[in-house]
């Protein structure tokens, strides 16, 4: 495999990433639960814990990325209707910010389609240097 489709795989498999997390933090941005301090917290789930991609750079080209959670994951809201709302009617609501999670998916498509780009030069490279020595 030539150094730049190695880059450029690991790119889209970075910018795939990238969308699935910014996805799955958008379909969850409404998934409340209970403060961690709630006393009546037993039996429902607690809120949902977002992610984000860290990525970095690999040595010898190419990038690397994993998802990590999001710190706070968590930001109190009032919401006294909440079954598990604490005394003071809070609930743990996911730490998303949708604008930037839109920011993200824009991020992941165009690195994506940079990525795409690159593998398809790559190929018609290598289908030139095989036409020029056949």
């Amino acid at each position: 495999m030539s150094i730049a489709l190695s880059v450029a795989a690991s790119g889209l498999a970075a910018a795939s990433l990238r969308l699935d997390v910014s996805a799955e933090n958008v379909a969850n941005a409404l998934s409340f639960g209970p403060l961690p301090t709630a006393k009546n917290a037993a039996g429902f789930p607690p809120a949902y814990v977002p992610l984000r991609v860290d990525q970095t750079e690999v040595a010898g080209g190419g990038t690397s990325a994993k998802a990590v959670p999001v710190l706070p994951s968590y930001v109190p809201i009032y919401d006294p209707t909440a079954p598990y709302a604490d005394n003071s009617g809070m609930v743990a609501a996911p730490n998303v910010d949708i604008g930037n999670e839109l920011i993200q998916q824009l991020l992941a498509r165009y690195t994506y389609a940079a990525n795409a780009k690159t593998v398809s030069a790559d190929a018609h490279m290598t289908r030139s240097l095989l036409d020029m020595t056949a």
